[in-house]
């Protein structure tokens, strides 16, 4: 069955930015949480965000990860132990246009 969400993940107000992903109980350092981006020619914008990675939010002291898989997805994983109540973050890849 499809899940928008990892059970262990709500969506809710962020003090970050607008809504923000919450740990629902403890995650593990090293837990898969899920899928961020899809890479989708097809797409008119050729890029699909999931609700993991339209409602994350940056941190530069990140409690995740995220890592691009082959050449059409990306996933992000628990750096450490994240506890209940927390915010998941991961650090966006910010690029200077000179």
């Amino acid at each position: 069955m499809y899940r928008p969400l990892p059970d262990y993940v709500t969506i809710r107000e962020s003090p970050i930015a607008g809504l923000g992903l919450f740990a629902t109980k403890k995650i593990l350092a090293g837990t898969y949480i899920g899928i961020v981006h899809i890479i989708n020619e097809n797409d008119p914008e050729g890029i699909i965000r999931t609700p993991l990675g339209g409602f994350g939010n940056h941190s530069d002291t990140p409690n995740c990860f995220k890592i691009k898989f082959g050449h059409d997805n990306s996933w992000i994983g628990a750096l450490r132990d994240i506890e209940p109540d927390e915010e998941i973050t991961w650090k966006y890849t910010l690029y200077e246009i000179k």
